[in-house]
């Protein structure tokens, strides 16, 4: 197993591989994370019928049959679960070498602004330069202003691509933005 140091803007967290008993802590996270930071932005109803069971059984197949990079935060005194994040080849269909996509990076509502999420993104940029990669890739809710502030500070910059999602019988746009890895600090 993989452990980053805590970093200093994050003391009492660490970062590490995630494992099949990280699951249902890692939905949860998402699940509670769409329902607070999407409020508003996606149906009301679709963000009320999310199932953390359902899906950390989903979270179980993709961590064992998935290409991607699972990591999760872990926070003192109590070492809880409470971040998730992933990474793997860009899905744009494009078929670019040398980028990588951010699928999803979520901290706990009631764990954020502790620096999770930053020694989370710290760890994937590390981990996706090692692997070859040269850029990084992800894609955001355009209304989510938040999260595009977050990654604006961590050097991502919109590229210009959006696309609608559906989702919940709406139609959600979403921006792409995109990050150079070589040559820049990682968080």
């Amino acid at each position: 197993m993989t452990t980053r140091p805590t970093p200093a803007y994050a003391p009492g967290v660490r970062v590490e591989d995630m494992t099949l008993d990280d699951c249902a802590a890692v939905a949860e996270i998402r699940v509670r994370g769409w329902q607070t930071a999407y409020a508003g932005m996606i149906p009301q109803p679709y963000l009320d019928a999310m199932d953390i069971a359902s899906d950390a059984e989903r979270r179980r197949g993709f961590l064992t049959e998935g290409p991607a990079v699972d990591v999760v935060s872990r926070s003192a005194p109590d070492s809880a679960v409470t971040g998730w994040a992933c990474y793997g080849p860009d899905r744009d269909g494009t078929g670019r070498d040398g980028r990588c996509e951010l699928y999803a990076i979520y901290v706990h509502p009631e764990r954020t602004g502790a620096g999770a999420g930053r020694a989370l993104l710290a760890e994937l940029t590390d981990r996706a330069v090692a692997a070859g990669f040269d850029e990084m890739a992800l894609w955001v809710l355009k209304e989510n202003r938040r999260a595009r502030r977050f990654y604006e500070r961590a050097g991502f910059l919109p590229d210009g691509a959006e696309e609608p999602f559906e989702v919940g019988g709406a139609m959600v746009p979403e921006v792409r933005y995109v990050r150079a890895l070589r040559g820049s600090a990682a968080g």
